[in-house]
C-alpha cells in the first residue's frame, strides 16, 4: 500500500511477521492493532500507538519499539531521532488479539510533548459511589 507521502506500508501477509501471530491479530480497519507501551520494572504506562504487521515484525526481531504513525503515514523507530528509545523486554497479545502490551525499558521521555507518559497531563475526575 503507498502512502500519501510515498512511504510504502507493508501489506497484510506480506510482511516477516511470524504467519502464526498474523493469523490471530484482530486489525482495525485500517489494518492497525493498538500498542501500549509499559516500563517494565515499574508499571508505568507510557505511551499508546499503532502497529501493523511489519512495525510488530521489526518490534519483535530488532528489540526496538517500531510503530506506523498515522499522522506521517510511515515507520517510526521511538527515539530514532530524539533518543529517547524503548527497548522491549517483552510483547503480549491481549485476550481479544486486538492488543499488544509492549513492556519497555524506555530512556528519556516517552512522549511527544516531553513528559515521561503522555498519560500525567490531563487526569479526568471520576464520579465513584
Amino acid at each position: 500500500m503507498t502512502t500519501s507521502e510515498g512511504a510504502t506500508r507493508v501489506p497484510i501477509g506480506e510482511s516477516g511477521l511470524d504467519p502464526r501471530i498474523a493469523a490471530r491479530l484482530k486489525r482495525n480497519s485500517d489494518g492497525l492493532i493498538a500498542a501500549i507501551a509499559q516500563q517494565y520494572d515499574t508499571g508505568e504506562v507510557l505511551m499508546l500507538g499503532w502497529m501493523d504487521d511489519e512495525a510488530l515484525h521489526r518490534t519483535l526481531t530488532t528489540g526496538r519499539c517500531t510503530y506506523w504513525s498515522r499522522s506521517r503515514q510511515d515507520y517510526w523507530v521511538k527515539g530514532e531521532t530524539s533518543g529517547h528509545a524503548q527497548r522491549v523486554k517483552s510483547v503480549a497479545l491481549d485476550c481479544d488479539a486486538d492488543v499488544v502490551l509492549v513492556k519497555v525499558d524506555q530512556a528519556g521521555s516517552a512522549c511527544h510533548t516531553g513528559d515521561r507518559t503522555c498519560f500525567d497531563a490531563d487526569e479526568l475526575e471520576a464520579c465513584v459511589p
